[in-house]
């Protein structure tokens, strides 16, 4: 694994830190207090290829390997964790796993528009009753002719009031994982309804819904691959997904660091920088490892999925450290703010509201133990 950037990654990551400063920085404080993202701004994230990385150019992608895919998310995190789930989720969960699974048409129908923020993706998984059991979906697609009909409820859902298309899952089968299918539905299809979820403790600017299908009907060439290999679908996206939310995490964790360090350097108490207190460069040195570590734990999932190598148990436990670790961070940033990061006209205490998020969703950090304990042992806690 190469830990020195290329010429062309460094390029990328410059332009993902010049776009978080010129269209999102100047806005994050508003956005978080509005619980509303300006939604102009998929349009420009489309327009300098972030939401194409890593798509085939015939298919209107940017094109790009894995580790520049980090880079940008990783800045959009640092930037605003809600803008970075926009990317995360219609590019990382939706584009891509169109992109291995698609068939021609549907890749053709739908990439191009996904990869220029002509049209946003959704991912429909995780029921009222349904979370880390992704196995156990309720909502069902019953076949009837040359179509199926969903009926069901999803929740949780990223970009769930914005999008234009959603890979939703639902069970065509028996009980268990076996019998669930993946389906590209139109958001736009009758039956569907969608309901904005505010109230957050934080990702307050992201367009979070909760899904209603009743009878909706779509073709069957709305499967996204075979009848019955949702779960498939699901876990494969997941994997890539959780190297995603990691590198977001890492971008939560470096903001809290230069956060924290500009802080420690203007503050002073009893006559001098709090920075040249031990306990408040303790405070700094832990957030400063855990940025180093979990950097480095990202872009070795990069690297084995660029190479085509298994990633599934190394995504997992760079998900895992890293989201605990934007946490620690976040906090320990707060900390170093002392009263002022309880407010909002600081950034801290909003890093923090966004990092605890990064715990639970795409598997909580418990879902991730029990993937990586099964790996090493060979045996299935589940």
């Amino acid at each position: 694994m190469n830990l020195e950037l290329s010429e062309e990654q460094e390029a990328v990551r410059r332009l993902a830190e010049d776009f978080v400063a010129r269209e999102v920085a100047p806005h994050v404080v508003a956005w978080d207090r509005a619980e509303a993202v300006d939604r102009a701004i998929v349009k420009k994230l489309g327009a300098v290829g972030f939401l194409g990385l890593t798509i085939p150019e015939e298919y209107g992608g940017s094109g790009g390997d894995h580790l520049s895919y980090c880079l940008v998310t990783e800045e959009l995190g640092r930037g605003d964790s809600s803008v970075r789930g926009i990317v995360s989720v219609s590019l990382g969960l939706v584009a891509k796993t169109l992109a291995s699974w698609g068939d021609e048409e549907q890749k053709r129908a739908w990439l191009p528009r996904l990869a220029s923020g002509e049209a946003v993706g959704c991912f429909g998984l995780t029921e009222p009753g349904t979370g880390s059991d992704a196995g156990n979906l309720a909502t069902r697609a019953v076949r009837d002719g040359d179509t199926y009909v969903i009926d069901g409820t999803k929740m949780f859902i990223t970009n769930g009031t914005w999008a234009d298309v959603v890979l939703l899952f639902a069970r065509t089968g028996g009980p268990g994982h076996r019998g669930v299918s993946a389906f590209l539905v139109p958001a736009d299809t009758p039956g569907l309804t969608r309901r904005a979820i505010h109230g957050k403790l934080g990702l307050r600017g992201q367009a979070t819904a909760e899904l209603v299908l009743e009878g909706v009907r779509v073709p069957a060439s709305a499967l996204l691959g075979p009848e019955g290999k949702g779960f498939s679908v699901a876990m494969s996206a997941l994997a890539k997904g959780r190297m995603s939310v990691a590198a977001g995490c890492v971008g939560i964790a470096q903001a809290a660091l230069d956060a924290a360090v500009r802080y420690a350097g203007e503050r002073e108490q009893f006559g001098k920088p709090i920075a040249s207190y031990q306990l408040v460069q303790e405070l700094i040195s832990d957030i400063a490892v855990d940025v180093d570590a979990a950097r480095l734990l990202t872009w070795r999932v990069a690297d084995l999925v660029d190479r085509g190598r298994d990633f599934a148990t190394a995504a997992s436990k760079a998900k895992l450290y890293a989201s605990e670790a934007a946490v620690r961070s976040a906090n320990n940033a707060l900390q170093v703010f002392g009263g002022y990061g309880y407010i909002d006209e600081y950034p801290v205490g909003k890093l923090l509201r966004d990092a605890r998020v990064m715990t639970l969703y795409e598997g909580t950090s418990q879902i991730q133990k029990l993937i990586i304990g099964r790996a090493l042992t060979g045996v299935s806690a589940f």
